[in-house]
Protein backbone atom coordinates (compact mmCIF):
# COMPACT_ATOMS: atom_id res chain seq x y z
CA UNK A 1 0.00 0.00 0.00
CA UNK A 2 1.40 3.40 -1.01
CA UNK A 3 0.30 6.97 -0.38
CA UNK A 4 -0.25 8.92 -3.59
CA UNK A 5 2.41 11.40 -2.41
CA UNK A 6 4.89 8.54 -2.03
CA UNK A 7 4.51 7.75 -5.75
CA UNK A 8 4.50 11.27 -7.18
CA UNK A 9 7.99 12.54 -8.10
CA UNK A 10 9.57 9.07 -7.99
CA UNK A 11 12.13 8.51 -10.78
CA UNK A 12 10.97 6.16 -13.57
CA UNK A 13 13.62 3.57 -14.41
CA UNK A 14 13.80 1.39 -17.53
CA UNK A 15 15.08 -2.02 -16.43
CA UNK A 16 16.16 -3.14 -19.91
CA UNK A 17 18.14 0.05 -20.64
CA UNK A 18 19.18 0.99 -17.12
CA UNK A 19 18.06 4.56 -17.76
CA UNK A 20 16.03 7.13 -15.88
CA UNK A 21 13.17 8.13 -18.20
CA UNK A 22 11.69 10.94 -16.14
CA UNK A 23 9.62 11.07 -12.97
CA UNK A 24 6.01 10.52 -11.94
CA UNK A 25 4.07 13.76 -12.40
CA UNK A 26 0.58 12.65 -11.36
CA UNK A 27 -1.73 9.68 -10.83
CA UNK A 28 -4.62 9.34 -13.27
CA UNK A 29 -7.70 8.07 -11.42
CA UNK A 30 -10.47 6.07 -13.07
CA UNK A 31 -13.53 7.21 -11.06
CA UNK A 32 -15.76 4.39 -12.30
CA UNK A 33 -13.40 1.63 -11.19
CA UNK A 34 -11.82 3.37 -8.20
CA UNK A 35 -8.34 2.67 -9.55
CA UNK A 36 -5.21 4.47 -10.68
CA UNK A 37 -4.99 3.54 -14.37
CA UNK A 38 -2.03 5.66 -15.51
CA UNK A 39 1.02 7.49 -14.19
CA UNK A 40 1.82 10.66 -16.12
CA UNK A 41 5.49 11.31 -16.82
CA UNK A 42 7.47 14.47 -16.11
CA UNK A 43 10.30 14.97 -18.59
CA UNK A 44 12.06 18.13 -19.76
CA UNK A 45 11.98 17.03 -23.41
CA UNK A 46 8.24 16.31 -23.46
CA UNK A 47 6.57 19.69 -23.21
CA UNK A 48 4.18 19.52 -26.17
CA UNK A 49 2.33 16.29 -25.36
CA UNK A 50 1.52 14.43 -22.17
CA UNK A 51 3.15 11.03 -21.74
CA UNK A 52 1.92 8.32 -19.42
CA UNK A 53 2.48 4.75 -18.30
CA UNK A 54 -0.45 2.33 -17.99
CA UNK A 55 -0.45 1.07 -14.41
CA UNK A 56 -0.62 -2.49 -15.74
CA UNK A 57 2.81 -1.95 -17.31
CA UNK A 58 4.48 -0.91 -14.05
CA UNK A 59 6.80 -3.63 -12.78
CA UNK A 60 7.27 -2.22 -9.32
CA UNK A 61 6.83 0.85 -7.12
CA UNK A 62 9.60 0.98 -4.57
CA UNK A 63 10.81 3.46 -2.03
CA UNK A 64 13.21 5.09 -4.49
CA UNK A 65 11.82 4.44 -7.99
CA UNK A 66 9.08 3.20 -10.28
CA UNK A 67 10.39 0.48 -12.58
CA UNK A 68 9.15 -0.43 -16.06
CA UNK A 69 10.48 -2.84 -18.65
CA UNK A 70 11.39 -0.23 -21.30
CA UNK A 71 10.36 3.12 -22.76
CA UNK A 72 8.05 1.22 -25.15
CA UNK A 73 5.36 1.21 -22.47
CA UNK A 74 5.28 5.02 -22.29
CA UNK A 75 2.38 6.30 -24.38
CA UNK A 76 1.26 9.64 -25.77
CA UNK A 77 -2.11 10.42 -24.18
CA UNK A 78 -3.24 12.34 -27.27
CA UNK A 79 -3.14 9.04 -29.15
CA UNK A 80 -5.13 7.06 -26.56
CA UNK A 81 -8.71 8.37 -26.24
CA UNK A 82 -9.53 6.39 -23.10
CA UNK A 83 -6.47 7.64 -21.24
CA UNK A 84 -6.96 11.19 -22.46
CA UNK A 85 -10.58 11.20 -21.25
CA UNK A 86 -9.47 10.10 -17.78
CA UNK A 87 -6.83 12.84 -17.60
CA UNK A 88 -9.36 15.47 -18.66
CA UNK A 89 -11.72 14.42 -15.86
CA UNK A 90 -9.08 15.73 -13.43
CA UNK A 91 -10.03 13.49 -10.52
CA UNK A 92 -7.55 14.55 -7.84
CA UNK A 93 -9.12 13.22 -4.58
CA UNK A 94 -6.72 15.15 -2.29
CA UNK A 95 -8.01 18.43 -0.82
CA UNK A 96 -11.53 17.49 -1.91
CA UNK A 97 -14.67 17.87 0.20
CA UNK A 98 -16.40 14.66 1.26
CA UNK A 99 -20.18 14.56 1.58
CA UNK A 100 -22.63 11.78 2.32
CA UNK A 101 -25.23 10.58 -0.14
CA UNK A 102 -27.84 12.76 1.58
CA UNK A 103 -25.68 15.88 1.34
CA UNK A 104 -24.11 16.13 4.80
CA UNK A 105 -20.52 17.40 4.88
CA UNK A 106 -18.31 14.71 6.43
CA UNK A 107 -14.90 16.33 6.05
CA UNK A 108 -12.06 16.74 3.57
CA UNK A 109 -9.92 14.13 1.81
CA UNK A 110 -6.23 14.81 2.39
CA UNK A 111 -4.61 11.71 0.88
CA UNK A 112 -5.41 8.37 -0.74
CA UNK A 113 -3.76 4.97 -0.61
CA UNK A 114 -3.09 2.72 -3.59
CA UNK A 115 -2.33 -0.98 -3.94
CA UNK A 116 1.04 -0.79 -5.70
CA UNK A 117 0.44 -4.10 -7.51
CA UNK A 118 -3.04 -3.49 -8.93
CA UNK A 119 -3.63 0.28 -8.79
CA UNK A 120 -6.77 -0.22 -6.70
CA UNK A 121 -7.54 2.71 -4.39
CA UNK A 122 -7.65 1.04 -0.96
CA UNK A 123 -8.78 3.96 1.16
CA UNK A 124 -8.66 7.63 2.04
CA UNK A 125 -7.13 9.84 4.71
CA UNK A 126 -9.78 12.32 5.85
CA UNK A 127 -9.80 15.37 8.06
CA UNK A 128 -13.05 15.19 10.04
CA UNK A 129 -13.74 17.71 12.80
CA UNK A 130 -10.01 18.54 12.84
CA UNK A 131 -9.16 14.89 13.42
CA UNK A 132 -7.16 12.63 11.11
CA UNK A 133 -9.16 9.51 10.28
CA UNK A 134 -9.22 6.91 7.53
CA UNK A 135 -11.91 5.15 5.54
CA UNK A 136 -11.93 2.21 3.14
CA UNK A 137 -12.74 3.00 -0.47
CA UNK A 138 -15.68 0.58 -0.42
CA UNK A 139 -17.65 3.39 1.24
CA UNK A 140 -17.03 5.80 -1.65
CA UNK A 141 -19.96 6.14 -4.06
CA UNK A 142 -18.49 8.80 -6.36
CA UNK A 143 -14.97 10.02 -7.07
CA UNK A 144 -15.83 13.45 -8.46
CA UNK A 145 -13.71 16.34 -9.69
CA UNK A 146 -14.79 18.64 -6.86
CA UNK A 147 -16.64 16.37 -4.43
CA UNK A 148 -16.33 12.83 -3.08
CA UNK A 149 -19.65 11.22 -2.21
CA UNK A 150 -19.72 8.45 0.39
CA UNK A 151 -22.35 6.14 1.81
CA UNK A 152 -24.41 7.32 4.79
CA UNK A 153 -22.79 4.73 7.06
CA UNK A 154 -19.30 6.06 6.28
CA UNK A 155 -19.31 8.28 9.39
CA UNK A 156 -19.57 5.21 11.59
CA UNK A 157 -16.87 3.32 9.66
CA UNK A 158 -13.99 5.76 10.23
CA UNK A 159 -10.68 4.17 11.22
CA UNK A 160 -7.97 5.45 13.54
CA UNK A 161 -4.96 4.41 11.44
CA UNK A 162 -4.01 3.83 7.81
CA UNK A 163 -2.85 0.29 8.63
CA UNK A 164 -6.46 -0.72 9.27
CA UNK A 165 -7.29 0.03 5.62
CA UNK A 166 -5.58 -3.21 4.63
CA UNK A 167 -7.43 -5.35 7.12
CA UNK A 168 -9.59 -8.00 5.54
CA UNK A 169 -13.24 -7.16 4.99
CA UNK A 170 -14.81 -9.09 7.84
CA UNK A 171 -18.50 -8.68 6.99
CA UNK A 172 -18.82 -12.15 5.53
CA UNK A 173 -16.62 -13.68 8.22
CA UNK A 174 -18.68 -12.13 11.02
CA UNK A 175 -21.88 -13.25 9.36
CA UNK A 176 -20.64 -16.84 9.26
CA UNK A 177 -19.41 -16.69 12.87
CA UNK A 178 -22.75 -15.37 14.11
CA UNK A 179 -24.73 -18.02 12.28
CA UNK A 180 -22.32 -20.71 13.46
CA UNK A 181 -22.66 -19.57 17.10
CA UNK A 182 -26.42 -19.47 16.73
CA UNK A 183 -26.32 -23.06 15.49
CA UNK A 184 -24.06 -24.24 18.30
CA UNK A 185 -26.21 -22.60 21.00
CA UNK A 186 -29.45 -24.22 19.86
CA UNK A 187 -30.77 -27.44 21.43
CA UNK A 188 -29.15 -30.60 20.08
CA UNK A 189 -32.36 -31.94 18.53
CA UNK A 190 -32.60 -28.94 16.21
CA UNK A 191 -28.92 -28.85 15.21
CA UNK A 192 -29.37 -30.60 11.87
CA UNK A 193 -32.14 -28.21 10.81
CA UNK A 194 -30.15 -25.20 12.04
CA UNK A 195 -27.03 -26.41 10.25
CA UNK A 196 -28.88 -26.70 6.96
CA UNK A 197 -30.38 -23.24 7.48
CA UNK A 198 -26.95 -21.75 8.20
CA UNK A 199 -25.44 -23.32 5.09
CA UNK A 200 -28.28 -21.96 2.99
CA UNK A 201 -27.82 -18.45 4.40
CA UNK A 202 -24.09 -18.51 3.64
CA UNK A 203 -24.76 -19.78 0.11
CA UNK A 204 -27.29 -16.96 -0.38
CA UNK A 205 -24.75 -14.42 0.88
CA UNK A 206 -22.08 -15.75 -1.50
CA UNK A 207 -24.55 -15.64 -4.36
CA UNK A 208 -25.45 -12.00 -3.62
CA UNK A 209 -21.76 -11.00 -3.55
CA UNK A 210 -21.16 -12.75 -6.87
CA UNK A 211 -24.19 -11.03 -8.40
CA UNK A 212 -22.95 -7.58 -7.30
CA UNK A 213 -19.44 -8.24 -8.64
CA UNK A 214 -20.90 -9.52 -11.90
CA UNK A 215 -23.01 -6.37 -12.34
CA UNK A 216 -19.99 -4.09 -11.78
CA UNK A 217 -17.87 -6.05 -14.26
CA UNK A 218 -20.65 -6.04 -16.86
CA UNK A 219 -21.01 -2.25 -16.54
CA UNK A 220 -17.28 -1.70 -17.02
CA UNK A 221 -17.17 -4.00 -20.04
CA UNK A 222 -20.14 -2.22 -21.62
CA UNK A 223 -18.37 1.14 -21.26
CA UNK A 224 -15.23 -0.33 -22.82
CA UNK A 225 -17.23 -1.56 -25.80
CA UNK A 226 -18.87 1.84 -26.30
CA UNK A 227 -15.46 3.56 -26.32
CA UNK A 228 -13.76 1.22 -28.81
CA UNK A 229 -16.47 -0.01 -31.19
CA UNK A 230 -15.84 1.19 -34.75
CA UNK A 231 -12.21 2.20 -34.17
CA UNK A 232 -9.37 0.80 -36.29
CA UNK A 233 -6.60 -1.38 -34.85
CA UNK A 234 -3.14 -0.05 -35.79
CA UNK A 235 -1.10 -3.17 -34.88
CA UNK A 236 -1.65 -6.90 -34.41
CA UNK A 237 -3.10 -7.71 -31.00
CA UNK A 238 -1.88 -10.92 -29.39
CA UNK A 239 -3.74 -13.06 -26.88
CA UNK A 240 -2.49 -14.87 -23.80
CA UNK A 241 -1.18 -17.75 -25.92
CA UNK A 242 0.80 -15.26 -28.08
CA UNK A 243 -1.42 -15.80 -31.12
CA UNK A 244 -2.88 -12.92 -33.13
CA UNK A 245 -6.49 -12.50 -32.04
CA UNK A 246 -7.19 -9.16 -33.75
CA UNK A 247 -5.15 -8.32 -36.88
CA UNK A 248 -3.87 -4.85 -37.72
CA UNK A 249 -6.41 -2.87 -39.76
CA UNK A 250 -9.45 -4.47 -38.12
CA UNK A 251 -12.41 -2.14 -37.60
CA UNK A 252 -13.51 -3.21 -34.15
CA UNK A 253 -16.86 -4.90 -33.65
CA UNK A 254 -18.45 -5.85 -30.35
CA UNK A 255 -17.26 -9.44 -30.84
CA UNK A 256 -13.67 -8.27 -31.35
CA UNK A 257 -13.72 -6.20 -28.16
CA UNK A 258 -15.28 -9.03 -26.16
CA UNK A 259 -12.56 -11.35 -27.45
CA UNK A 260 -9.89 -8.99 -26.06
CA UNK A 261 -11.79 -8.64 -22.77
CA UNK A 262 -11.92 -12.43 -22.41
CA UNK A 263 -8.15 -12.65 -22.90
CA UNK A 264 -7.59 -10.53 -19.79
CA UNK A 265 -6.79 -6.95 -18.68
CA UNK A 266 -3.31 -6.78 -20.26
CA UNK A 267 -4.64 -7.75 -23.69
CA UNK A 268 -7.48 -5.24 -23.46
CA UNK A 269 -5.10 -2.43 -22.44
CA UNK A 270 -2.90 -3.35 -25.39
CA UNK A 271 -5.91 -3.09 -27.68
CA UNK A 272 -7.06 0.27 -26.26
CA UNK A 273 -3.53 1.65 -26.68
CA UNK A 274 -3.39 0.70 -30.35
CA UNK A 275 -6.58 2.03 -31.96
CA UNK A 276 -7.51 5.13 -33.90
CA UNK A 277 -10.64 6.67 -35.35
Amino acid sequence: MKKSTEIISLPIISISAGLELGSVKSLVVNPEKGTVDFLTVEHDDWQVSVKAIPFSKVIGIGEFAVTIDSDNVIIDLNEIPIANQLVNKRIKITDTRVITRKGQLLGEAKEFYVNEDTGLIIGLHLLVNNQNVFIKSEYVLTFGKDILVVKEEASSALLESAEKLEEKNEIKELYEIETKESYENEPKESNEISKASTENKVEDFNSQVEDINSEVIDTIKEKQINLLEGKTVIKDIYGAAQQVIIPKGTILTIDDIKKAQDEGPSTFVELSMNTEM
